[in-house]
């Protein structure tokens, strides 16, 4: 079976070699080391890694800058990004989410747990799991499972991968409550390694996306979201 590529972007080159070696340990996966923002944006284009470790404090260009210019890019776009940094402000975090990072890990680190989480990640990324197929529709939301597109209102909406992938498992599990421990498990493939946190920061960005559809997504407090049929909806 081929190994899987990691980029690590980090400008400290012993930290940088320590979880070169961690991640090599494991036997899946070959891990690279660039130490700028412009270098890691090279490597990227030149051949996109299965996943990029990032650290947020670069030289040339900061971890955050990448993190939106992939996202903005169809060859980048669905590249799952881990941001690993000494910043565990809150608001850091929700950046670091709202850009499009897959998971957000901060210093200093458990060397097996950041395995655990990479590893994490690359499964989900290459998860076999066949999506459903056909079409959802209510009065606001188109959602082609097959084409992988989604309007609202007639007006195509961009979604990231991780927000596709929530919505289509909301959908599958429509009027039913699903917890974000289920969604941490599902959707990103973690079983209780991350904060419950970033289902309900990817949640409110797909929410916000959806404009008048996002209605569809309900809070249930104390539980988690279910997502209900338009005919369901409350006005």
């Amino acid at each position: 079976m081929a190994k899987r590529r990691v980029l690590i972007v980090e400008d400290e080159r012993d930290i940088a070699g320590l979880i070169q070696h961690a991640l090599h340990r494991t036997g899946e996966i070959e891990a690279e080391v660039v130490g700028s923002g412009d270098a890691a944006l090279k490597a990227m284009s030149e051949e996109p890694p299965d996943l990029v470790l990032l650290d947020i404090n670069l030289p040339v260009l900061n971890g955050m800058e990448i993190c939106r210019i992939a996202r903005s890019r169809a060859d980048l776009k669905s590249v799952p990004i881990v941001i690993l940094t000494a910043r565990s402000a809150e608001d850091d975090r929700v950046t670091g989410l709202e850009l499009g990072a897959d998971d957000y890990i901060t210093k200093p680190f458990s060397l097996r747990e950041l395995t655990a989480r990479v590893r994490a990640v690359l499964r989900r990324a290459s998860s076999q799991e066949a999506p459903p197929t056909g079409v959802y529709r209510s009065t606001h939301l188109v959602a082609d499972f097959d084409a992988i597109s989604v309007t609202v209102d007639g007006h195509p909406v961009k979604l990231t991968r991780r927000e596709y992938e929530l919505l289509r498992y909301l959908v599958q599990n429509r009027n039913r409550v699903v917890s974000r421990d289920r969604l941490l498990e599902r959707v990103w493939g973690y079983d209780r390694v991350i904060e419950t946190r970033s289902v309900d920061v990817h949640v409110g960005r797909l929410r916000s996306k959806l404009k008048t559809a996002g209605r569809q997504i309900e809070t249930v407090v104390g539980l988690g979201y279910r997502f209900i049929d338009e005919t369901k909806a409350q006005p």
